[in-house]
């Protein structure tokens, strides 16, 4: 039982912080652009700086 003394305030700290945590992202906008994520990564501006596949060895 002594072991709710320490678990209990830290579940509820845990808890408290994760609400915390998604008012303030709400806050801040952070879900604003739900489509421009999914959209973006269909985008094929990088193509040029991949760096150039490695050589291959052969097999002795």
């Amino acid at each position: 039982m002594d072991v709710l003394i320490w678990l209990l305030p830290m579940a509820l700290g845990l808890g408290l912080s994760g609400l915390f945590a998604f008012l303030w992202s709400l806050r801040n906008n952070q879900y604003d652009d739900l489509d421009g994520a999914s959209l973006r990564i269909l985008a094929d501006d990088d193509l040029g700086t991949m760096p150039p596949a490695p050589a291959s060895h052969p097999s002795e």
